[in-house]
């Protein structure tokens, strides 16, 4: 009981750090969102899919990492994400996320879960880590990917018990992979444990898209029915949809701005997936140049399946037209669409923070409520 009393205090007081970050957020488009920051490029796997790993580089020195971190928060950066390779293997991981914490940014890990164990998740819990994402593959480990249920189960009950983080299994499907039913065993293990799950579509080398056979959009809906329809909204957004079925999506990527992949060497790209551009050191990295790439069109925005640029990008959507934003998270009748349709939560969310949907002028209590947030 004492520790589930632990969890929910720490839980609620994540939520609050998360609700002023949101509101940064909101408030102006002059500063990154999202970085994910790579401490190593070395990994303890070799999934055949992979572009973003090697077998031999050493990691990123700790100072060297401390001073990304201080410029990024310079930068106004909301999260930090550590992904690589494999950040675990990286020596003082848990000194990183208490410096991401200490500049008043949210700590996020990708992992690939191998190196976890009871006494890891308690040095993350003290470290002050807000998030960790686990992706699995399949449930049996295979020729493309050692990431599987069975190899990983132990250690989903051990976050399960002893995690005060928030934490979310990722299920994948694509044409790499060959049991596409196994997406769904892994989410309905990782509901079973009470772990959130999501399911992601794998890319090509360039992060573009590879439609989904019918099998596999068949297990997608199955996942997608085992959430709850806010979180369901959340994570199967229209790039999501169009990704499954294999459609373009317009929209305006702010990566580079919004969204910056920082790698080894500390220079600045778009995404994983686009590595190279624009390749400009942090350490020179200014507001101008996010104010640049937030305005630059991108060629490969159409087939992108880069989901935390999309998710970024909706965020600025939100800012500038928030029911257009709405529409997209919370699609239905084109022509007659109206708040009415929303889950009972976001409606109240909106009628407390939103602007009449007719008159566009806000109310008093939208007021308040912004003031309070430091929207306004």
């Amino acid at each position: 009981m004492q520790k589930k009393i632990a969890r929910t205090k720490k839980r609620a007081a994540r939520r609050i750090r998360e609700t002023q970050l949101f509101a940064k957020a909101l408030r102006s488009p002059r500063h990154p969102i999202l970085v994910h920051l790579v401490p190593t490029r070395r990994c303890n796997l070799s999934c055949r899919y992979c572009n973003e790993f090697d077998s031999s580089s050493l990691p990123v020195s700790t100072g060297t990492l401390f001073t990304r971190i201080d410029q990024l928060a310079e930068l106004g950066t909301t999260m930090i994400h550590l992904s690589g390779g494999e950040p675990m293997l990286h020596p003082h991981l848990e000194s990183l996320i208490e410096r991401i914490r200490s500049k008043g940014m949210i700590a996020g890990l990708l992992t690939n879960g191998i190196l976890l164990s009871q006494k890891r998740i308690e040095g993350l819990n003290s470290a002050g880590l807000d998030h960790l994402q686990i992706s699995i593959d399949n449930v049996e480990p295979d020729d493309v990917s050692k990431k599987s249920l069975k190899v990983l189960d132990k250690k989903l009950r051990l976050l399960a018990e002893y995690a005060e983080f928030d934490v979310n299994i990722n299920s994948v499907l694509g044409n790499y992979l060959e049991q596409p039913a196994d997406a769904l065993k892994i989410a309905e293990r990782s509901h079973e444990l009470g772990l959130s799950s999501t399911v992601g579509i794998i890319h090509d080398e360039q992060g573009q898209l590879r439609p989904l056979g019918a099998e596999q959009r068949k297990v997608y809906e199955q996942i997608k029915a085992l959430q709850k329809p806010l979180f369901r909204a959340a994570s199967h957004n229209r790039f999501q949809e169009n990704m499954v079925r294999g459609l373009p999506t317009d929209w305006n990527c702010h990566a580079g701005s919004r969204y910056l992949y920082i790698c080894e060497d500390g220079l600045v790209h778009y995404c994983s997936q686009q590595r190279g551009t624009p390749g400009i050191p942090l350490a020179d990295y200014k507001v101008d140049d996010l104010d640049r790439e937030y305005r630059r069109e991108k060629d490969c925005t159409r087939y992108c399946t880069v989901s935390c640029v999309h998710r970024t990008a909706w965020l600025d959507t939100l800012r500038e037209d928030p029911y257009e934003a709405l529409k997209q998270f919370f699609p239905g009748d084109e022509e007659n669409w109206t708040t009415a349709s929303l889950p009972p939560v976001v409606r109240g969310l909106t009628w407390l923070f939103l602007p009449d949907q007719r008159t566009r002028k806000p109310s008093l209590f939208s007021k308040l409520a912004l003031r309070l947030l430091g929207v306004r």
